[in-house]
């Protein structure tokens, strides 16, 4: 356990991990599992796995079903399924105004402290889906609910988890199967690109319009 970062841990955080369910499964649940049990064991948190795995394997899959399950700072959990809405083709994503500081360790962890993101998504203009994030040194970390992806030469290039961005699983199976590769990126990068894309477990990999 990092005590240093347990330390700064509001009383009222709890890890998040959402992920989909449906007649076809739980595809993607032994990733997001896998770092549930990382972020807990970064934070000294100390979950009943069995406890875990019996609230998911109860879940009706018989519609898709968006999940979201979250851990305390005392181990309790909470799960919540509801039905999955329909992801538009494309989303209209614009910069965001602040930046984000690639050194500040909580962009590595999912969990409920996250105000800047909040925030920023809840006060999304008119006509845009997301905004992206760029840190203090000027690159692409990522947006408020989704990694990025630019297309170049028909490969997709993600920004470096050192430049403040979650280890997203989504992120980590298309690094893994070499669909994506990673690449520090300018808003400009994106701007010029090929193709954009942005993406999370849930939703998958979504084209993107700037």
């Amino acid at each position: 356990m990092e005590s240093t970062f347990r330390d700064t841990c509001p009383d009222d955080l709890r890890v998040i991990e959402t992920f989909g369910a449906g007649p076809d499964g739980m595809p993607r649940w032994p990733a997001h599992r896998a770092r549930l049990i990382a972020t807990c064991a970064r934070l000294g948190i100390a979950p009943d796995l069995e406890i875990v795995d019996a609230a998911v394997a109860v879940l009706d899959m018989s519609v898709p079903l968006r999940v979201r399950l979250t851990v305390d700072l005392s181990g309790g959990l909470n799960v919540m399924a509801v039905p999955a809405g329909a992801t538009p083709d494309q989303w209209r994503i614009g910069l965001a105004d602040q930046m984000v500081d690639a050194d500040d360790p909580w962009f590595a962890v999912k969990t409920t402290h996250r105000a800047l993101y909040d925030s920023a998504r809840a006060a999304l203009p008119t006509g845009l889906d997301e905004v992206i994030f760029v840190n203090q040194a000027g690159f692409v970390s990522e947006g408020t609910i989704t990694n990025v992806f630019v297309q170049r030469d028909g490969i997709l290039l993600t920004p470096p988890l050192s430049d403040g961005v979650l280890s997203g699983v989504l992120r980590a199976s298309l690094l893994a199967d070499s669909r994506a590769i990673e690449a520090q990126l300018r808003w400009a990068d994106v701007v010029a690109a090929e193709a954009v894309f942005v993406g999370n477990s849930l939703r998958g990999l979504i084209r993107a319009v700037v």
